[in-house]
């Protein structure tokens, strides 16, 4: 588990992250979402024991980073796929690692064909391989030493659509055994088809968070009718508060049940009857995160 509480990280006079509290659970994967300068990355650090906290706590597995014996049999981190030893070839970043961790050497071969990097791949030097096989690389570190818990910013920039395919499996493969994983993201639509959990943080504060059922909730009825009108009155006469809702429809808070009875008991006859779709994750994203976008839409569709 990761249990955030009260966090808070200053620079100067600048609050980086502000009084953050959520936790991230065993057997789910949390989708850590906000823009650029949101905070994310901040929190991750000091997750991970980079950057220490100004007050508040950030722990894993039930402790501050820094207090865990060997931490990478414990927790994997992936915070900058850029930054590992250029010089180095994949190979030779592994085995140090499994030094570093007293793991046998096996490792290292398991995780390179974990994460699809060839023999030849994995003898080139870090400077040579493309980001896409840094991500990987820095997968098959953070896997290593078989810890319970992952934190991963940004993981699958530069994978090509296959690798984030292969990337989503793997992560909900080691969350059904178990695993806590904290996956932070650009790719909104990934988040969504992985995420059990969703937390959503904006200038430096959590701004929402829940499991993803109840972020992206369908809500109320969508219903059209070939005489819209009719279907409006009837709605109005059985007390049904219902607005627009694209291509002739109405949507209202009331569930279809009582919608299709009150069209039914006025003689309305309907074309379309459904629960209503709740927002995706782009959408709500955009809406809580709308005072931190650094480009602001007009209601034509134009960047203002």
């Amino acid at each position: 588990m990761i249990s955030v509480q009260g966090l808070t990280k200053t620079y100067g006079g600048f609050t980086a992250v502000d009084n953050v509290s959520f936790e991230c659970r065993p057997g789910a994967v949390t989708g850590f979402l906000g823009p650029n300068g949101a905070g994310k990355s901040t929190a991750m650090r000091v997750m991970a024991g980079l950057t220490p906290a100004t007050s508040g706590s950030a722990r894993v597995g039930g402790a501050l980073y820094r207090d865990i014996p060997n931490p990478g049999t414990q927790v994997g981190v992936l915070l900058d796929a850029s930054a590992q030893h250029a010089g180095r070839t994949g190979r030779e970043i592994l085995t140090l690692s499994a030094l570093t961790m007293g793991l046998p050497m096996s490792r290292v071969d398991e995780m390179l064909a974990l994460v699809s990097l060839t023999p030849a791949e994995s003898k080139r030097r870090v400077k040579n391989y493309s980001l896409g096989m840094r991500q990987r690389l820095g997968i098959a570190n953070a896997l290593l030493g078989d810890p319970k818990i992952l934190i991963l910013d940004e993981p699958a920039n530069g994978l090509d659509p296959a690798g984030i395919h292969w990337m989503r499996i793997l992560l909900r493969e080691y969350a059904n055994r178990g695993g806590t994983v904290l996956l932070s993201s650009h790719l909104l639509h990934e988040i969504e088809v992985i995420a059990d959990e969703i937390i959503v943080i904006g200038h430096g504060k959590i701004v929402a968070q829940g499991t993803k059922a109840e972020l992206l909730q369908t809500a109320g009825t969508f219903v059209k009718a070939g005489d819209a009108s009719a279907l409006a009155n009837a709605l109005t006469a059985a007390g049904i508060t219902a607005g627009p809702s694209g291509d002739g429809g109405l949507r209202t808070e009331t569930d279809p049940a009582t919608v299709g009875k009150a069209a039914a008991a006025a003689g309305v006859a309907l074309v379309e009857l459904r629960p209503a779709e709740g927002a995706g994750l782009e959408e709500m994203f955009l809406e809580l995160t709308s005072d931190t976008q650094r480009e602001a839409v007009t209601a034509e569709g134009a960047t203002a």
